[in-house]
Protein backbone atom coordinates (compact mmCIF):
# COMPACT_ATOMS: atom_id res chain seq x y z
CA UNK A 1 0.00 0.00 0.00
CA UNK A 2 2.38 2.80 1.43
CA UNK A 3 5.78 2.36 -0.18
CA UNK A 4 8.98 0.73 1.85
CA UNK A 5 11.43 3.46 3.93
CA UNK A 6 14.33 3.91 1.20
CA UNK A 7 17.91 4.46 2.33
CA UNK A 8 18.52 8.28 1.84
CA UNK A 9 15.57 9.01 4.54
CA UNK A 10 16.94 6.32 6.73
CA UNK A 11 20.37 8.34 7.07
CA UNK A 12 18.75 12.00 7.21
CA UNK A 13 20.83 12.16 10.92
CA UNK A 14 24.01 11.21 9.23
CA UNK A 15 23.42 13.88 6.76
CA UNK A 16 22.15 16.68 9.13
CA UNK A 17 25.45 15.77 11.45
CA UNK A 18 27.48 16.10 8.19
CA UNK A 19 26.30 19.51 7.37
CA UNK A 20 27.09 20.20 11.13
CA UNK A 21 30.84 19.28 10.29
CA UNK A 22 30.90 20.54 7.33
CA UNK A 23 29.77 24.13 7.82
CA UNK A 24 32.67 25.40 9.87
CA UNK A 25 35.59 23.52 7.55
CA UNK A 26 33.84 26.14 4.92
CA UNK A 27 34.49 29.16 7.35
CA UNK A 28 38.23 27.98 7.52
CA UNK A 29 39.21 27.13 3.81
CA UNK A 30 36.96 30.01 2.74
CA UNK A 31 38.72 32.38 5.07
CA UNK A 32 42.09 30.68 4.00
CA UNK A 33 41.34 31.20 0.40
CA UNK A 34 40.79 34.50 0.75
CA UNK A 35 43.85 35.65 2.88
CA UNK A 36 45.74 33.62 0.01
CA UNK A 37 44.89 35.80 -3.04
CA UNK A 38 44.54 39.14 -1.26
CA UNK A 39 47.09 39.38 1.04
CA UNK A 40 49.35 36.37 -1.08
CA UNK A 41 50.61 34.23 1.27
CA UNK A 42 49.54 30.75 1.77
CA UNK A 43 50.84 30.23 5.44
CA UNK A 44 48.09 32.38 7.65
CA UNK A 45 49.77 34.05 10.79
CA UNK A 46 48.84 32.37 14.08
CA UNK A 47 46.21 35.03 15.00
CA UNK A 48 44.37 34.55 11.51
CA UNK A 49 44.22 31.31 12.37
CA UNK A 50 42.46 32.27 15.82
CA UNK A 51 40.07 34.16 14.23
CA UNK A 52 38.71 31.41 11.56
CA UNK A 53 38.85 28.74 14.35
CA UNK A 54 37.14 30.83 16.57
CA UNK A 55 34.72 31.97 14.12
CA UNK A 56 34.06 28.22 12.93
CA UNK A 57 33.33 27.55 16.94
CA UNK A 58 31.07 30.52 17.37
CA UNK A 59 29.18 28.75 14.04
CA UNK A 60 28.85 25.17 15.36
CA UNK A 61 26.61 27.29 18.66
CA UNK A 62 24.88 29.72 16.40
CA UNK A 63 23.87 28.15 13.38
CA UNK A 64 22.27 25.47 15.20
CA UNK A 65 20.33 28.44 17.60
CA UNK A 66 19.10 30.11 14.27
CA UNK A 67 17.30 27.21 13.01
CA UNK A 68 19.04 26.46 9.90
CA UNK A 69 19.63 22.29 10.85
CA UNK A 70 15.61 22.39 11.81
CA UNK A 71 14.10 20.24 9.49
CA UNK A 72 13.61 21.72 6.41
CA UNK A 73 10.75 19.53 4.45
CA UNK A 74 7.95 21.88 3.23
CA UNK A 75 9.94 24.95 4.08
CA UNK A 76 11.34 27.60 0.95
CA UNK A 77 14.43 28.30 0.47
CA UNK A 78 14.32 31.97 1.35
CA UNK A 79 13.87 30.66 5.22
CA UNK A 80 17.13 28.56 4.86
CA UNK A 81 18.91 31.60 3.21
CA UNK A 82 17.33 34.23 6.36
CA UNK A 83 18.74 31.69 9.23
CA UNK A 84 22.41 31.56 7.29
CA UNK A 85 22.49 34.96 6.88
CA UNK A 86 21.37 35.55 10.49
CA UNK A 87 23.89 33.58 11.48
CA UNK A 88 26.41 35.34 9.92
CA UNK A 89 25.95 38.71 11.26
CA UNK A 90 25.70 37.36 14.41
CA UNK A 91 29.27 35.69 14.27
CA UNK A 92 30.76 38.27 12.36
CA UNK A 93 29.06 40.81 15.18
CA UNK A 94 30.81 38.83 18.27
CA UNK A 95 33.88 38.45 16.48
CA UNK A 96 34.34 42.08 16.42
CA UNK A 97 32.98 42.75 19.45
CA UNK A 98 35.85 40.05 21.05
CA UNK A 99 38.47 41.78 18.36
CA UNK A 100 37.32 45.52 20.13
CA UNK A 101 36.94 44.58 23.65
CA UNK A 102 40.61 42.47 23.31
CA UNK A 103 41.97 45.12 21.59
CA UNK A 104 43.61 43.49 18.29
CA UNK A 105 41.00 45.04 15.65
CA UNK A 106 44.40 46.08 14.51
CA UNK A 107 46.01 42.94 14.07
CA UNK A 108 43.71 41.74 11.34
CA UNK A 109 42.97 43.45 7.45
CA UNK A 110 39.57 44.93 7.47
CA UNK A 111 39.24 44.08 3.75
CA UNK A 112 39.97 40.33 4.66
CA UNK A 113 37.70 40.05 7.56
CA UNK A 114 34.91 41.24 5.12
CA UNK A 115 35.87 39.57 2.40
CA UNK A 116 35.76 36.36 4.18
CA UNK A 117 32.62 36.64 6.32
CA UNK A 118 30.88 37.82 2.52
CA UNK A 119 32.16 34.75 0.77
CA UNK A 120 31.74 32.26 2.85
CA UNK A 121 28.17 33.50 3.15
CA UNK A 122 27.87 32.93 -0.16
CA UNK A 123 29.20 29.74 -0.45
CA UNK A 124 27.14 28.64 2.45
CA UNK A 125 24.14 29.92 0.29
CA UNK A 126 25.22 28.05 -2.69
CA UNK A 127 25.64 25.01 -0.75
CA UNK A 128 21.94 25.31 0.78
CA UNK A 129 20.33 25.96 -2.99
CA UNK A 130 22.28 23.02 -4.28
CA UNK A 131 21.43 20.69 -1.78
CA UNK A 132 17.86 22.14 -2.27
CA UNK A 133 18.06 21.15 -6.27
CA UNK A 134 19.64 18.04 -5.52
CA UNK A 135 17.04 17.02 -3.17
CA UNK A 136 14.46 18.36 -6.16
CA UNK A 137 15.97 16.45 -8.65
CA UNK A 138 15.60 13.15 -6.09
CA UNK A 139 12.44 13.34 -4.62
CA UNK A 140 10.68 14.05 -8.21
CA UNK A 141 12.33 10.40 -9.08
CA UNK A 142 10.86 8.76 -5.98
CA UNK A 143 13.48 9.12 -3.40
CA UNK A 144 14.18 10.81 0.49
CA UNK A 145 10.29 10.95 -0.13
CA UNK A 146 7.53 11.05 3.39
CA UNK A 147 4.49 9.06 2.93
CA UNK A 148 1.75 10.69 4.89
CA UNK A 149 -1.65 9.27 5.98
CA UNK A 150 -4.65 11.61 6.93
CA UNK A 151 -7.00 11.13 9.53
CA UNK A 152 -10.60 13.12 8.28
CA UNK A 153 -11.89 13.60 4.75
CA UNK A 154 -13.38 16.85 4.91
CA UNK A 155 -12.45 20.18 3.63
CA UNK A 156 -9.37 20.31 5.88
CA UNK A 157 -8.30 17.49 4.73
CA UNK A 158 -8.82 18.34 1.16
CA UNK A 159 -7.43 21.56 1.52
CA UNK A 160 -3.88 19.92 3.27
CA UNK A 161 -4.03 17.07 -0.19
CA UNK A 162 -4.18 20.27 -2.32
CA UNK A 163 -1.26 21.99 -0.84
CA UNK A 164 0.99 19.66 -0.29
CA UNK A 165 0.07 18.67 -3.86
CA UNK A 166 1.40 22.24 -4.70
CA UNK A 167 4.32 21.58 -2.96
CA UNK A 168 5.96 18.58 -4.31
CA UNK A 169 9.55 19.86 -3.47
CA UNK A 170 8.34 18.87 -0.26
CA UNK A 171 8.87 15.06 -0.78
CA UNK A 172 5.75 14.86 1.35
CA UNK A 173 3.39 11.85 -0.36
CA UNK A 174 -0.32 11.43 0.77
CA UNK A 175 -1.05 7.77 0.42
CA UNK A 176 -4.55 7.54 2.14
CA UNK A 177 -7.24 9.07 4.23
CA UNK A 178 -8.83 7.74 6.97
CA UNK A 179 -12.42 9.07 7.96
CA UNK A 180 -15.22 7.44 10.05
CA UNK A 181 -18.48 9.13 8.24
CA UNK A 182 -20.69 6.79 6.41
CA UNK A 183 -19.81 5.52 2.75
CA UNK A 184 -16.84 7.52 2.20
CA UNK A 185 -14.52 3.89 2.57
CA UNK A 186 -13.57 3.75 -1.35
CA UNK A 187 -14.01 6.60 -2.57
CA UNK A 188 -11.09 9.22 -2.96
CA UNK A 189 -10.61 13.06 -2.29
CA UNK A 190 -8.86 14.95 -5.11
CA UNK A 191 -7.47 11.31 -6.45
CA UNK A 192 -6.19 9.98 -2.76
CA UNK A 193 -8.35 7.02 -1.33
CA UNK A 194 -10.12 7.16 1.59
CA UNK A 195 -9.05 3.58 2.62
CA UNK A 196 -11.50 2.90 5.10
CA UNK A 197 -12.81 4.36 9.15
CA UNK A 198 -9.92 5.55 11.68
CA UNK A 199 -10.11 2.14 12.90
CA UNK A 200 -8.68 0.84 10.48
CA UNK A 201 -5.16 3.19 10.23
CA UNK A 202 -3.72 0.48 12.88
CA UNK A 203 -3.70 -2.31 11.32
CA UNK A 204 -2.04 -0.03 8.46
CA UNK A 205 0.65 1.48 10.44
CA UNK A 206 1.49 -2.40 11.76
CA UNK A 207 2.24 -3.13 8.05
CA UNK A 208 4.85 -0.38 7.81
CA UNK A 209 5.53 2.17 4.60
CA UNK A 210 3.74 5.36 6.44
CA UNK A 211 6.06 7.60 8.40
CA UNK A 212 3.92 10.30 9.08
CA UNK A 213 0.04 10.60 10.15
CA UNK A 214 -1.41 13.95 9.92
CA UNK A 215 -4.72 14.18 11.89
CA UNK A 216 -7.13 17.31 9.88
CA UNK A 217 -10.37 17.13 11.60
CA UNK A 218 -12.64 20.28 12.37
CA UNK A 219 -12.19 21.70 15.64
CA UNK A 220 -15.48 20.58 16.59
CA UNK A 221 -14.38 16.89 16.98
CA UNK A 222 -12.47 17.79 19.79
CA UNK A 223 -12.66 14.47 21.86
CA UNK A 224 -12.31 12.39 18.27
CA UNK A 225 -8.67 14.29 17.94
CA UNK A 226 -8.25 13.36 21.74
CA UNK A 227 -8.65 9.69 21.38
CA UNK A 228 -6.59 9.54 17.87
CA UNK A 229 -3.65 11.65 18.95
CA UNK A 230 -3.27 9.33 22.06
CA UNK A 231 -3.95 6.02 20.13
CA UNK A 232 -1.15 6.85 17.54
CA UNK A 233 1.53 7.67 20.67
CA UNK A 234 1.51 3.81 20.94
CA UNK A 235 3.00 3.64 16.53
CA UNK A 236 6.55 4.45 15.49
CA UNK A 237 5.55 7.20 13.49
CA UNK A 238 5.56 11.27 13.33
CA UNK A 239 2.53 12.94 14.23
CA UNK A 240 1.16 16.35 13.31
CA UNK A 241 -1.99 18.11 13.43
CA UNK A 242 -3.68 20.74 11.31
CA UNK A 243 -5.36 23.47 13.08
CA UNK A 244 -8.74 23.62 11.20
CA UNK A 245 -7.58 28.19 10.98
CA UNK A 246 -7.90 27.89 7.15
CA UNK A 247 -11.30 29.58 7.34
CA UNK A 248 -9.89 32.25 9.29
CA UNK A 249 -8.49 36.00 7.52
CA UNK A 250 -4.86 34.67 8.66
CA UNK A 251 -2.13 37.42 8.89
CA UNK A 252 1.70 36.84 9.53
CA UNK A 253 -0.21 34.05 12.10
CA UNK A 254 2.31 32.37 14.79
CA UNK A 255 2.64 29.64 17.41
CA UNK A 256 3.83 30.29 20.47
CA UNK A 257 3.79 29.33 24.54
CA UNK A 258 2.47 32.19 27.05
CA UNK A 259 2.55 31.72 30.69
CA UNK A 260 2.76 27.47 29.77
CA UNK A 261 -0.57 27.62 27.10
CA UNK A 262 0.13 26.91 23.39
CA UNK A 263 -1.41 29.97 21.62
CA UNK A 264 -2.19 30.54 18.04
CA UNK A 265 -1.59 34.24 17.07
CA UNK A 266 -3.92 34.45 14.28
CA UNK A 267 -3.19 38.35 13.44
CA UNK A 268 0.19 39.08 15.15
CA UNK A 269 2.38 42.71 14.48
CA UNK A 270 4.41 41.93 11.80
CA UNK A 271 7.52 43.07 12.67
CA UNK A 272 8.89 43.22 15.85
CA UNK A 273 11.99 42.20 18.03
CA UNK A 274 15.30 42.51 15.20
CA UNK A 275 12.60 42.93 12.55
CA UNK A 276 11.61 46.40 13.58
CA UNK A 277 15.03 47.04 13.88
CA UNK A 278 16.60 46.29 10.59
CA UNK A 279 13.59 48.11 9.27
CA UNK A 280 14.08 51.84 11.35
CA UNK A 281 17.27 51.16 10.10
CA UNK A 282 16.39 51.04 6.71
CA UNK A 283 14.45 54.24 7.34
CA UNK A 284 16.58 56.36 8.50
CA UNK A 285 19.93 55.39 6.58
CA UNK A 286 18.26 55.13 3.01
CA UNK A 287 15.80 57.78 3.91
CA UNK A 288 18.23 60.23 5.07
CA UNK A 289 20.32 59.78 1.97
CA UNK A 290 17.87 59.84 -0.36
CA UNK A 291 16.67 63.55 1.02
CA UNK A 292 20.25 64.21 0.78
CA UNK A 293 20.41 63.35 -2.83
CA UNK A 294 17.38 64.35 -3.95
CA UNK A 295 17.68 68.12 -2.07
CA UNK A 296 18.87 69.84 -5.17
CA UNK A 297 15.44 68.92 -7.19
CA UNK A 298 13.34 69.99 -3.84
CA UNK A 299 14.60 73.37 -4.75
CA UNK A 300 13.73 73.31 -8.57
CA UNK A 301 10.15 71.99 -7.64
CA UNK A 302 9.74 74.28 -4.99
CA UNK A 303 10.47 77.02 -7.69
CA UNK A 304 8.54 76.22 -10.17
CA UNK A 305 5.32 75.76 -7.67
CA UNK A 306 6.27 79.30 -6.66
CA UNK A 307 6.28 80.94 -10.29
CA UNK A 308 3.61 78.81 -11.13
CA UNK A 309 0.32 79.20 -8.89
CA UNK A 310 -0.37 81.33 -5.51
CA UNK A 311 -0.12 79.36 -2.04
CA UNK A 312 2.50 77.49 -0.40
CA UNK A 313 5.06 74.84 -1.55
CA UNK A 314 3.83 72.07 0.90
CA UNK A 315 0.45 70.79 1.08
CA UNK A 316 -0.41 69.00 4.59
CA UNK A 317 -2.89 66.49 4.39
CA UNK A 318 -4.24 64.11 7.95
CA UNK A 319 -3.95 60.34 7.16
CA UNK A 320 -3.52 57.45 9.54
CA UNK A 321 -0.78 55.40 9.66
CA UNK A 322 0.41 52.53 12.12
CA UNK A 323 -2.00 51.89 15.02
CA UNK A 324 -4.87 54.22 13.65
CA UNK A 325 -2.84 57.32 14.18
CA UNK A 326 -3.15 60.05 12.39
CA UNK A 327 -0.31 62.27 11.46
CA UNK A 328 0.20 65.19 9.23
CA UNK A 329 1.39 63.90 5.51
CA UNK A 330 3.77 66.16 3.36
CA UNK A 331 3.17 67.08 -0.15
CA UNK A 332 4.36 68.86 -2.88
CA UNK A 333 1.12 71.02 -3.85
CA UNK A 334 -0.31 69.59 -6.74
CA UNK A 335 -3.55 71.76 -6.55
CA UNK A 336 -5.08 75.59 -6.53
CA UNK A 337 -5.46 76.31 -2.79
CA UNK A 338 -9.33 76.16 -2.81
CA UNK A 339 -9.71 72.47 -4.51
CA UNK A 340 -11.83 70.91 -2.62
CA UNK A 341 -13.67 73.65 -0.79
CA UNK A 342 -17.12 72.93 -2.27
CA UNK A 343 -16.43 69.36 -2.75
CA UNK A 344 -14.92 68.28 0.25
CA UNK A 345 -12.46 65.59 0.51
CA UNK A 346 -12.67 63.11 -2.41
CA UNK A 347 -10.25 60.76 -4.20
CA UNK A 348 -8.47 61.73 -7.38
CA UNK A 349 -9.61 60.43 -10.80
CA UNK A 350 -8.44 60.71 -14.27
CA UNK A 351 -11.24 63.03 -15.58
CA UNK A 352 -10.91 65.62 -12.82
CA UNK A 353 -8.92 68.53 -14.02
CA UNK A 354 -8.15 69.72 -10.45
CA UNK A 355 -4.51 69.70 -10.48
CA UNK A 356 -2.14 73.04 -11.85
CA UNK A 357 0.06 72.25 -14.72
CA UNK A 358 3.62 71.82 -13.37
CA UNK A 359 1.17 70.19 -10.59
CA UNK A 360 0.05 67.74 -13.41
CA UNK A 361 3.81 66.94 -14.10
CA UNK A 362 4.95 66.19 -10.85
CA UNK A 363 1.68 63.64 -9.90
CA UNK A 364 2.15 62.03 -13.30
CA UNK A 365 5.99 61.06 -11.88
CA UNK A 366 5.17 61.00 -8.15
CA UNK A 367 7.20 63.84 -7.60
CA UNK A 368 5.10 65.40 -5.02
CA UNK A 369 5.58 62.18 -2.66
CA UNK A 370 8.91 63.80 -2.23
CA UNK A 371 8.41 65.41 0.88
CA UNK A 372 6.96 62.16 3.03
CA UNK A 373 10.83 61.55 2.96
CA UNK A 374 10.44 64.20 5.83
CA UNK A 375 8.18 62.55 7.22
CA UNK A 376 9.47 58.75 7.18
CA UNK A 377 12.62 60.45 9.46
CA UNK A 378 10.03 61.70 11.18
CA UNK A 379 8.88 58.25 12.58
CA UNK A 380 5.19 58.60 11.05
CA UNK A 381 5.95 56.81 7.83
CA UNK A 382 8.11 53.88 6.27
CA UNK A 383 9.92 54.10 3.09
CA UNK A 384 7.75 50.90 2.17
CA UNK A 385 4.05 50.05 3.23
CA UNK A 386 0.68 50.29 2.57
CA UNK A 387 -0.27 54.13 1.36
CA UNK A 388 -1.73 55.97 4.29
CA UNK A 389 -5.54 57.17 3.80
CA UNK A 390 -7.45 59.83 4.81
CA UNK A 391 -9.55 59.00 8.28
CA UNK A 392 -12.85 60.54 6.23
CA UNK A 393 -12.03 57.48 4.26
CA UNK A 394 -10.76 55.17 6.89
CA UNK A 395 -14.15 55.27 8.71
CA UNK A 396 -15.94 54.59 5.16
CA UNK A 397 -13.71 51.66 3.75
CA UNK A 398 -13.28 49.46 7.47
CA UNK A 399 -17.03 49.06 6.26
CA UNK A 400 -16.97 48.15 3.27
CA UNK A 401 -13.70 46.19 2.34
CA UNK A 402 -12.94 43.13 4.77
CA UNK A 403 -9.45 43.26 6.40
CA UNK A 404 -8.85 46.78 5.27
CA UNK A 405 -8.05 47.75 9.02
CA UNK A 406 -5.26 45.43 9.19
CA UNK A 407 -3.41 47.26 6.90
CA UNK A 408 -2.55 49.61 9.63
CA UNK A 409 -0.83 46.76 11.86
CA UNK A 410 2.35 48.26 10.01
CA UNK A 411 3.56 52.00 9.25
CA UNK A 412 2.17 53.68 6.10
CA UNK A 413 4.55 54.06 3.26
CA UNK A 414 5.61 56.14 0.35
CA UNK A 415 5.64 53.42 -1.83
CA UNK A 416 4.49 49.54 -1.72
CA UNK A 417 3.65 46.46 -3.01
CA UNK A 418 0.30 47.23 -4.53
CA UNK A 419 1.98 50.55 -5.95
CA UNK A 420 4.63 48.73 -7.96
CA UNK A 421 1.49 46.58 -9.12
CA UNK A 422 -0.25 49.74 -10.58
CA UNK A 423 -2.72 49.60 -7.77
CA UNK A 424 -2.78 53.32 -6.77
CA UNK A 425 -5.77 56.21 -7.94
CA UNK A 426 -9.09 55.07 -8.27
CA UNK A 427 -8.12 50.99 -8.63
CA UNK A 428 -9.85 48.35 -7.27
CA UNK A 429 -9.82 48.90 -3.53
CA UNK A 430 -10.40 45.53 -2.03
CA UNK A 431 -7.37 43.77 -4.92
CA UNK A 432 -5.30 46.85 -3.31
CA UNK A 433 -5.94 45.34 -0.02
CA UNK A 434 -5.20 42.48 -1.08
CA UNK A 435 -1.78 43.29 -1.82
CA UNK A 436 -1.24 45.22 0.82
CA UNK A 437 -2.08 42.36 3.62
CA UNK A 438 0.10 39.99 1.45
CA UNK A 439 3.47 42.61 1.89
CA UNK A 440 2.58 42.19 5.81
CA UNK A 441 2.33 38.85 6.08
CA UNK A 442 5.63 37.99 3.76
CA UNK A 443 7.38 41.41 4.99
CA UNK A 444 11.44 40.99 4.59
CA UNK A 445 14.18 43.57 4.28
CA UNK A 446 15.13 42.00 0.77
CA UNK A 447 11.56 42.33 -0.28
CA UNK A 448 11.36 46.03 1.00
CA UNK A 449 14.49 46.69 -1.27
CA UNK A 450 13.10 45.02 -3.91
CA UNK A 451 10.01 46.74 -3.90
CA UNK A 452 11.86 50.21 -3.87
CA UNK A 453 13.94 48.64 -7.01
CA UNK A 454 10.56 48.36 -8.64
CA UNK A 455 9.19 51.71 -7.51
CA UNK A 456 12.22 53.35 -10.03
CA UNK A 457 10.96 51.28 -12.81
CA UNK A 458 7.06 52.05 -11.80
CA UNK A 459 7.09 55.68 -11.88
CA UNK A 460 7.56 55.77 -15.74
CA UNK A 461 4.94 53.18 -16.60
CA UNK A 462 1.97 53.29 -14.16
CA UNK A 463 -1.12 54.06 -15.76
CA UNK A 464 -3.03 55.30 -12.64
CA UNK A 465 -0.87 57.73 -11.64
CA UNK A 466 -2.74 61.66 -11.61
Amino acid sequence: MFAPRNLLKSNATTFDRLLRIVDPLVIVIVGWIVYLLYLGGPALPPNYWVALLGAALLSVVVFPETGLYRPKRGASLADDLHALTYGWLTIAALGISVAFLTKTSDAYSRVWVASSALAGLMVHAAMRVALRLGLRWLRRRGYNLRHVCIVGAGELAREVVTRLRQAPWSGLVVGGLYDDAPGLAGTSIEGVPVRGPIAQLGPDLEAGGIDQVWIALPLRDEDQIRRVAAELRGHSVQIRYVPDIFGFELLRHSFSEIAGMPVIGLSDTPIEGTARMLKAAEDYALGAFLLLIASPLFLVIALAIVATSRGPVFYRQTRVTSGGRQFTMLKFRTMPVNAETHSGPVWSAPDQARGTGIGRLLRRYSLDELPQLINVLGGDMSLVGPRPERPEFVVQFRKDVPGYMQKHLVKAGITGWAQVNDLRGSSDLPKRIQYDLYYIDNWSLWFDLRILALTVMHVFRSRNAY
